[in-house]
């Protein structure tokens, strides 16, 4: 047997920069889709500016995409149609799918670390999963109830359309795109690859990639009866949670990731949308789907597609245990496949946003140097 580790090499990020210096499941909404609000008009799109830190770069836009409610978070250009037309067009697009709870706001430091690094070159952006962000008071959740029960949109399968979709429309058909996901966000780029060879693909990174197993998994083991059969028992309380004032919620989040060594404060304000019963409704039918669905790791994509693949697995992930990542790497000897050596948790963007990032940097500088 092959083991291959490949070892993580640090750059300082100075030296990064140097180089581009040169020139429904789960309820059935009753309230009506506002008509004006239509995913084919592209101008009925509401548009603010981050009002916090990170910079004055950084816009958040909900709009319908597939019928459901979809919250996207972008550094930088923030319409690529319009600025392929410009005189310094983006050459790439660096685009996270998250993992689940798929809400964009978990990621802003390590986006935002990202953008930096790159010297403002290249957009960032991540787009939600459908239905896990919290509709502006001018949305619905879903624009037609039966349309969306019947494509599933908020089902695993749905949310893999719902990411193909959303590039159909947001993002020009000639622009490379650097694809980061993870954990199930890693299984969604590989089916979004398999579905749509068109795509094109500079790089896929795999952060702690659930691609197969979940359910056989330590922490599966423990989840998947809560997600495929308690789950609507949740929703009470998640309901009454609704119902306390904001700053109540916030220092009942900050309670709750209180034990973090180094706690992300961006953070916060994401984990107060999940007290929403129709986000975490989503989110949990998703999951209950995750446990169901994704069992064999799909070999045949990632074999045609190797070469474009970056995966880091953590060494205390009860998610993907180290055992996955000595499988994958037997498997794939030729593959980039990594293990962490720093300790990372699954869930890293609670904490280790900005450390992940400079990471992922390294990984993709050589790649993004080449346009």
């Amino acid at each position: 047997m092959f083991l291959m580790v490949t070892a993580v090499k640090r750059l300082p990020v100075n030296a990064i920069k140097s180089l581009f210096t040169n020139p429904f499941h789960s309820q059935k909404l009753t309230r009506k889709a506002s008509v004006e609000l239509r995913e084919a008009d592209p101008v009925d799109v509401m548009c603010s500016p981050g009002s916090e830190g990170h910079g004055e770069d950084a816009s958040v836009e909900h709009f319908y995409c597939r019928g459901a409610v979809t919250e996207v978070l972008k550094y930088g250009s923030t319409d690529l149609h319009s600025a392929i037309k410009g005189p310094n067009p983006p050459k790439a697009l660096i685009l996270i799918i998250p993992g689940n709870p798929g809400v964009v706001g978990f990621y802003k430091t390590y986006m935002w670390t990202l953008y930096q690094t790159f010297l403002r070159r290249y957009p960032v952006w991540a787009v939600s999963h459908a239905g896990h962000c919290m509709p502006p008071d001018t949305f619905d959740m879903i624009e037609d109830a039966s349309v969306a029960e019947k494509e599933d949109v908020f089902g695993l399968d749905g949310q893999i359309e719902h990411k193909l979709a959303f590039l159909r429309k947001h993002v020009p058909q000639e622009t490379l795109l650097l694809l980061i996901g993870h954990s199930i966000g890693c299984y969604i780029i590989l089916e979004m690859m398999k579905r749509d060879p068109e795509l094109k693909v500079l790089k896929a990174v795999m952060l702690f990639p659930t691609i197969e197993r979940m359910a056989c998994s330590p922490q599966g083991k423990v989840l998947t009866p809560v997600l495929c059969r308690l789950r609507y028992a949740v929703y009470l309380p998640i309901f009454l949670l609704s119902l306390l004032p904001e700053r109540l919620k916030a220092g009942m989040a900050r309670l709750a990731l209180r034990n973090l060594y180094s706690l992300d404060t961006y953070i916060v304000p994401a984990t107060v949308s999940l007290i929403n019963v129709d986000c975490a409704a989503n989110a949990m039918y998703m999951g209950s789907q995750e446990m169901r669905l994704v069992v064999e790791r799909d070999n045949s994509t990632i074999r045609q597609h190797l070469n474009k693949l970056i995966f880091y697995y953590g060494a205390t992930d009860h998610w993907c245990p180290v055992q996955y990542y000595h499988d994958i790497s037997r498997d794939f000897p030729g593959g980039d496949i990594r293990l962490c050596e720093r300790g990372i948790r699954h869930a890293f963007v609670l904490d280790a946003g900005e450390e992940v990032a400079n990471m992922t940097a390294e990984w993709i500088c050589g790649d993004l140097r080449t346009l």
